[in-house]
């Protein structure tokens, strides 16, 4: 299980672009809501050690118990539906042992690790017709358990992660024409039922969401309000931003004015006190590291590797891509965390642990 790694085949680059992001999600999490920055601590703390223990762990090993992992993520997923705490509208929680976590967002790593080891035992049947029925179902069943939630971000991240798994993992181009001339007229339709006021689709409140981002002016003080501030903030914070934890009557952030600031509007957050400068940090690290986690993919030993590292760097690319869209006004509101930065520590925690994995698809990496 544990294999004798070479010191020089350690990413130590790849590792310290995720520790700088994180402690600026400590210091951005300590200004937005002071009170849980020591959690946030603690989860980078036990986040650093589960990635190091992790990229040690021969992966090779681990997906072998694939059909294991997949049980267990849907047995998580269904026990929300029926045990999960409720909050904010939405039952995405689940309390185990006195651990409360939340199970959608382990989904998106166990996803990947799965299909890693099902394309990689079904190699030469990838574009046959029966097995890509059997990748989709096996994909909708944890995706329809998680929009059932309700949580139509994260069902979105992870069927662009599945759409990533499945590109890597070698699906034919005629295969993927096909797919994107059936594809897109129904997201077309399904968009336009969507926005009829009878649709039983979407909840309302996601719903109005999409409206206030389509007629902004007439959801300013209601659906859109958030995002209004947010950009609000972020332009307030000019080059340089109003400075750590400042005073000012002027800031959008110490007057409140946006609702959970510490999770999916941090951004909003760091761009009024660290500026453009600060903004462009976060928006370089996190691209820095899904790049790096792409050549990672590319130099891996086989295609469970290659799935493995690619997934994890288009989980946090997407991801990051669409938070910074809805903080900045350039999506609809959808209530994800930015990767490594914002307060959740299932999310923190999840992504350390991914790239754990990807640290050690590089130890085992072909030779140039």
């Amino acid at each position: 299980m544990l294999k004798h790694y070479k010191i020089r085949d350690y990413n130590f680059k790849l590792v310290i672009m995720v520790i700088a992001l994180a402690v600026i999600g400590i210091i951005a999490v300590g200004s937005a809501q002071e009170s849980l920055q020591t959690k946030q601590i603690l989860g980078f703390a036990f986040g650093i050690f589960l990635m190091l223990v992790i990229s040690l762990f021969d992966y090779a090993v681990i997906l072998y118990f694939y059909w294991v992992i997949y049980i267990f993520n849907t047995i998580l997923l269904i026990l929300v539906i029926f045990m999960g705490n409720d909050a904010g509208g939405a039952q995405r929680w689940l309390e185990l042992g006195g651990i409360r976590f939340q199970p959608s967002e382990i989904a998106k790593v166990f996803i990947i690790l799965f299909f890693a080891q099902f394309i990689l035992k079904h190699q030469e049947k990838l574009n046959t017709f029966q097995f890509i029925i059997a990748c989709v179902v096996l994909f909708a069943i944890p995706a329809v358990l998680v929009f059932k939630q309700p949580d139509l971000s994260t069902t979105i991240i992870i069927c662009l992660i599945f759409c990533t798994i499945m590109f890597v993992g070698g699906i034919s181009w005629k295969v993927i024409i096909g797919i994107l001339a059936v594809f897109i007229p129904a997201a077309i339709i399904i968009i336009t039922l969507i926005m009829q006021p009878d649709q039983t689709l979407i909840n309302d409140y996601q719903r109005n969401r999409i409206l206030a981002f389509f007629n902004r002016e007439e959801y300013a003080n209601a659906e859109g309000y958030q995002q209004e501030y947010s950009v609000m903030a972020i332009g307030s914070g000019q080059l340089n931003g109003k400075g750590y934890k400042n005073n000012q009557i002027s800031s959008v952030k110490n007057a409140d004015f946006i609702a959970e600031q510490q999770t999916d509007f941090i951004f909003a957050v760091i761009g009024e006190e660290f500026g453009f400068i600060g903004t462009c940090t976060v928006v370089f690290l996190i691209l820095f590291i899904s790049m790096e986690c792409f050549l990672t993919a590319r130099r891996a030993k086989d295609i469970a590797g290659t799935i493995i590292a690619a997934g994890i760097g288009a989980q946090i690319g997407f991801q990051a891509f669409v938070n910074i869209g809805v903080v900045t006004y350039l999506l609809p509101n959808t209530g994800l965390p930015l990767p490594f930065v914002s307060y959740g520590l299932t999310s923190l925690i999840s992504s350390f642990i991914g790239i754990g994995f990807v640290l050690n698809v590089g130890l085992q990496c072909k030779q140039k």
